[in-house]
């Protein structure tokens, strides 16, 4: 069920019987010479519209634009400071507890967003308002991913622009594919530290045009196995969360004896 689709009395009907919401989560960012800057909550919201259209669940309009400062030097890169990003999800989370939602999944596809959505989360649970959890497409199908790409790449690389061949093929330069590999970097970033330390914080600071892996070894026959496998991952979390009792789901008591607030 898309909320934004539906008519107040339909959105009535579905809180009087379910309390759960999927927000789709991404950025609008650079993602190399070859893939459109809106590829992350284009991800992000095909995932969540298919499991929701699968499961009934509610999905909620994405949020398009994330923690994307990293991008910043590559024309068109959007963003918003971290503290900003995570007051707005917050806020939409809470909104969405006062029609009386009590558990939401962030659907998420970019990885800037992981470590502020969590603590939104940490936040909503402490205060016992609602559970709420972070869901990485890509980290919900690590052997798939293994299995179909030798160089997957952190960033722009084959697994995202598989999906999107897969979701919007029209909005992926293909004639650009071989420049995006050889014009970036082909092993994982990560790996690149001094004695133990990250020393980098920018995009460009690893890769001359942004992007990470090689995206020739992208196809949209492999992009929709991706897709598939993650929804179907997606669905299964979902379906789990909506059987959990919500008090099994809330922060555990004090351990005995408690402390004494008038002491």
């Amino acid at each position: 069920m898309y909320l934004a689709n539906r008519a107040w009395p339909d959105l009535a009907d579905y809180v009087a019987d379910e309390s759960l919401a999927v927000v789709p989560l991404g950025s609008t960012e650079q993602h190399g010479p070859h893939l459109p800057e809106g590829t992350d909550h284009m991800i992000a919201e095909a995932l969540a519209r298919e499991a929701t259209e699968r499961t009934g669940f509610l999905c909620t309009p994405p949020i398009p634009i994330g923690v994307s400062s990293h991008h910043r030097q590559f024309h068109g890169t959007m963003w918003v400071d971290a503290p900003v990003f995570r007051d707005y999800v917050e806020s939409l989370s809470r909104n969405l507890t006062y029609h009386g939602i009590d558990r939401i999944v962030y659907v998420n596809a970019h990885g800037g967003n992981v470590a502020h959505l969590r603590e939104v989360g940490r936040r909503l649970h402490e205060d016992g308002t609602a559970y709420a959890v972070e869901w990485m497409w890509d980290e919900s199908i690590p052997d798939l991913i293994e299995e179909v790409f030798e160089t997957p790449g952190p960033h722009g690389g084959p697994k995202e622009t598989a999906m999107i061949m897969h979701i919007a093929n029209e909005l992926v330069h293909e004639d650009r594919l071989e420049e995006a590999r050889d014009g970036g970097v082909v092993f994982d970033y990560d790996d690149e530290r001094v004695h133990g330390a990250t020393t980098f914080y920018d995009a460009i600071e690893n890769s001359p045009n942004g992007v990470f892996g090689d995206q020739t070894d992208a196809m949209p026959e492999v992009g929709e196995r991706l897709f598939e496998a993650a929804t179907d991952q997606l669905v299964a979390l979902l379906e789990w969360l909506d059987e959990q009792p919500l008090e099994d789901l809330l922060p555990e008591p004090h351990v005995e004896p408690r402390p004494d607030p008038d002491r």
